[in-house]
């Protein structure tokens, strides 16, 4: 019994092989999986470069813009060197550090800000302004609709 058993698989193991074999493993089929293959590679490719030129084009913008901040900090160093170089400033710098004035100026010296107008200045610089609470739909409307130019151009 074991023997036509086990012949049996063999044979139903024999035809699944065929099966698959014939069916499956066609010239066509194999044709097919390695186009499938290499284009999935390169694909895969493909994307891993737009992924490193992404990260590269990243870079690049990054440095752009620390090399305008540069010129700019430098553009501004340069705009206050010429300013120290002026007689104008000079003569306020004299006027501060020596307690001098013009003549028929005055110099006016105020006392110390009490404790209660320290307080009163720290909490109206630290109050947030008021935002009117509008939903995400009103303020897409009024963006496309121009709902807020009544508001900008009145001044409020």
């Amino acid at each position: 019994m074991r023997n036509s058993e086990n012949a049996m698989r063999n044979i139903n193991i024999q035809k699944i092989i065929y099966h698959i074999r014939h069916k499956y493993l066609t010239l066509n089929n194999i044709v097919i999986l390695v186009a499938f293959v290499i284009a999935a590679g390169w694909v895969w490719a493909s994307l891993g470069a737009m992924q490193r030129n992404y990260g590269l084009q990243k870079d690049i913008d990054l440095k752009k813009r620390q090399l305008q901040l540069t010129q700019l900090q430098r553009d501004n160093l340069s705009l206050q060197k010429n300013y120290y170089q002026t007689t104008e400033y000079q003569e306020l710098a004299v006027r501060d550090a020596l307690g001098l004035v013009r003549p028929g100026e005055h110099a006016l010296v105020l006392p110390p800000n009490s404790a209660a107008a320290i307080k009163e200045d720290a909490a109206t610089t630290t109050t947030p302004t008021a935002q009117l609470a509008t939903s995400n739909l009103e303020q897409w409307v009024n963006f496309l609709f121009g709902g807020y130019s009544k508001s900008i151009s009145s001044g409020k």
